[in-house]
């Protein structure tokens, strides 16, 4: 099954993109604050819209102190996958009661994302698995953007690989809006709430059915 744009091979692929999903609720007061916000500053900021993800690990996350970074906690990073049809997202479709028809993925681009953070000196990380993880290795130098089992990364069964599969790119505090380059949605329905969540914006990224994104009934 393909796995959008990303290459699903061992080698690093040329432009390495990054997805962030949401509930299609979140949409309007992403766009509104025109920020995507870390768990920490959605929690201080009590901020509308469904959550997703287990609570305790993101008690966890908001404890695990990166490496490269001491004194930055995951929590306070806004998560990305370097793939569609994450771990977590299967995690969703499998053990929740809205499964994930309204989940949305936003995508942007690394190597845009990262000189966005560089001139502003705010910091960003990639780990090697997931990060809300009891032990994970983290880097921030691109040039060892290689470390990333990307083979993994575009796995469509990934039971074998389930490690490399969540890596994940931090970026600390808040993305801004302008960066997210395409949503993908699984139904016509999630694509039409996205749409009108969205058309206010100045900033209007494509809204694309992309189903490859997302799991079928029967498993992966």
């Amino acid at each position: 099954m393909s796995t959008g744009d990303q290459d699903t091979g061992a080698r690093v692929p040329d432009r390495p993109k990054l997805y962030h999903i949401v509930h299609v609720d979140r949409l309007s007061s992403i766009v509104e604050a025109g920020q995507l916000w870390s768990d920490a500053e959605v929690t201080h900021r009590r901020l509308p819209g469904t959550a997703i993800g287990n609570n305790n690990i993101k008690q966890r996350r908001r404890k695990n102190v990166l490496r490269s970074h001491p004194g930055l906690h995951v929590g306070d990073c806004v998560p990305f996958y370097f793939c569609p049809r994450s771990v977590m997202l299967y995690v969703i479709h499998k053990e929740t009661d809205h499964g994930q028809d309204p989940i949305v993925h936003l995508e942007s681009d690394l190597r845009q994302t990262v000189a966005w953070a560089d001139r502003r000196q705010i910091r960003w990380a990639f780990t090697h698995s997931n990060a809300g993880a009891w032990y994970f290795e983290d880097r921030c130098d691109l040039a060892k953007i290689h470390e990333i089992d990307w083979q993994a990364v575009g796995a469509s069964d990934w039971r074998q690989c389930q490690e490399g599969k969540q890596a994940e790119f931090l970026i600390e505090r808040c993305l801004p809006w302008c960066l997210v380059s395409r949503i993908g949605v699984r139904t016509i329905q999630t694509s039409g709430i996205a749409s009108a969540a969205i058309q206010a914006a100045a900033h209007r990224p494509p809204v694309e059915i992309r189903r490859d994104w997302y799991y079928w009934a029967g498993g992966y």
